[in-house]
């Protein structure tokens, strides 16, 4: 029974503004000792502004919390942390410019004083004890945080938090940053600290997750708490009836199967090794109007041939080619010139300008599209700019608003309505809907949907079976930098059979 728990966090009434918008609304959260407390909600629901709350990232506009029995107001997540709270946040949370042992231990590099200095062996021998820990092997604790790639950066994050050994432990999105063997670390510590009579509250989109992983689960909708399930009550039909307040009948994905793809090549990758290794000796065509889905596992390559399709990633041998015109695709200008639009899987940083409006994001490829004879009116940009918004159901204070301050469903809108506004005829989709909640993936899927029968081109890279399995009408599996396997749209296929080519 709940009484027989031992409370560790409360939040009463926590209600939380951002100008008209709000946010949370007076919402009662308890987190006991012993627990894997989940939390869900659709994007904007405040599922991450109640944590990063909790842990001092930001003021709460009203309410009160108590941690361990006593009045918590930390002003900074260094007293957040100090209290007895670490978050590991769904962004980068790691410092560039500097080591990896000088990310684990920034702000408490006294602790390595050996007289008059610093001892960096001392701190790098602490860090690969750390980092081992948690289970990631391999790092030089000396290297630059810069030399690793975005999974092994949130592992180095995930190791800082860790050593802190908080009494709460925050996961905020974070596995949709891991592979498998990234997960299974983040899992291993949150059952460690079930097993250690401490407590974690984990964010995610994956209810499967949060059923196989959680002890109770709180679902946020609009700012407002709307129930909390055991164990018992958690299912899939359920969790989503409370998010959304309504039945969610079917499923997101395609319904027609047989459907036949055009004979006409729009793209041609040929023999191509990429600069950074990852692709070797890669060939494929692409036709106009079909969804062609890219998988396989981490470092199989997908990511990068996203990059090399776009003109971002340069080549060693081979080359792609745009059929119709002929031309070579060099560089992201000439991509963009024959119609070309890529979604980057890691959004914040190669998608987006954070710190720049909606207005200023979503107008940022379309200049030439705005302005053909190089006048750009006031009129013109709100035009595009609210089209945009509309058809992509954008939830914000204005155009004007820092795109920082959106959730991560609606950041991800913003990065869509700055392609779709420049209507791309060949749209690269790397990981479009991670870190999205399911009314937001129901949407996009649709969108995509809706392109491909407007005749448009669509590559999807994802890390989902289920989504590639279900939107594609073609699906290659890369493993090592080359194709291992090819699969047409049938509604017999099955993750199984892929899997099987993937390993």
């Amino acid at each position: 029974m709940a009484n027989e728990k031992e409370l560790l966090f409360e939040a009463r009434k926590l209600t939380k503004h951002f100008g008209p918008t709000v946010a949370l609304d007076e919402v009662d959260f308890k987190v006991y000792r012993g627990e894997i407390t989940g939390l869900i909600g659709e994007n904007g629901s405040g599922k991450s502004t109640i944590t990063s709350i909790a842990a001092g990232m930001q003021p709460a506009t009203g309410g009160e919390m108590f941690f361990e029995g006593k009045p918590h107001r930390p002003s900074t997540m260094i007293e957040g942390a100090r209290l007895g709270i670490g978050m590991i946040v769904q962004e980068q949370g790691t410092v560039s410019g500097i080591t990896i042992a000088e990310n684990i231990f920034a702000g408490e590099e006294e602790r390595f004083r050996v007289g008059p200095f610093i001892s960096r062996g001392k701190m790098n021998a602490e860090a690969k004890r750390v980092l081992e820990d948690i289970g990631f092997t391999g790092a030089d604790p000396s290297a630059y945080i810069d030399t690793l790639d975005m999974q092994s950066r949130k592992l180095v994050e995930i190791a800082k938090t860790v050593y802190n050994k908080p009494e709460m432990l925050v996961v905020d999105e974070t596995t949709t940053a891991l592979s498998q063997h990234g997960r299974e670390i983040i899992y291993n510590i949150m059952r460690k600290m079930k097993e250690n009579n401490k407590a974690v509250v984990f964010i995610s989109h994956d209810l499967q997750e949060l059923i196989d992983i959680c002890d109770t689960l709180t679902v946020l909708r609009d700012g407002k708490l709307i129930t909390t399930l055991d164990k018992e009550r958690m299912d899939e039909a359920t969790i989503k009836k409370y998010m959304v307040g309504r039945e969610m009948k079917g499923d997101y994905y395609r319904a027609d199967y047989g459907t036949k793809i055009s004979d006409e090549t729009v793209l041609k990758v040929d023999r191509v090794t990429s600069g950074s290794g990852m692709l070797m000796n890669f060939s494929m065509e692409v036709h106009k109007g079909e969804i062609l889905g890219i998988g396989g596992l981490s470092h199989c390559g997908m990511h990068e041939l996203g990059k090399v399709l776009f003109g971002e990633e340069k080549l060693l041998t081979g080359s792609v080619t745009h059929v119709a015109s002929g031309d070579k695709i060099e560089n992201t200008q000439s991509a963009m010139k024959h119609g070309f639009g890529y979604v980057s899987k890691n959004r914040d940083t190669e998608s987006l300008v954070l710190t720049a409006s909606i207005q200023d994001n979503i107008i940022s490829a379309s200049y030439d599209r705005i302005a053909p004879n190089f006048v750009m009116t006031g009129s013109s940009v709100r035009k595009f700019v609210d089209e945009q918004v509309e058809s992509l159901s954008i939830k914000c204070a204005g155009v004007q608003q820092d795109v920082q301050f959106l959730s991560g469903g609606n950041k991800q809108k913003v990065v869509f309505g700055k392609w779709i506004g420049r209507d791309c005829d060949i749209l690269i989709l790397d990981c479009p809907t991670r870190g999205v909640d399911i009314g937001v993936k129901a949407a996009m899927y649709q969108l995509i949907d809706q392109m491909r029968k407007d005749n448009k081109t669509i590559i999807m890279i994802s890390e989902e079976l289920p989504e590639l399995i279900g939107m594609s009408d073609r699906l290659i599996i890369l493993k090592d930098g080359a194709a291992a396997g090819e699969f047409k749209r049938s509604e017999t296929l099955d993750e199984n059979s892929i899997i099987e080519v993937m390993i």
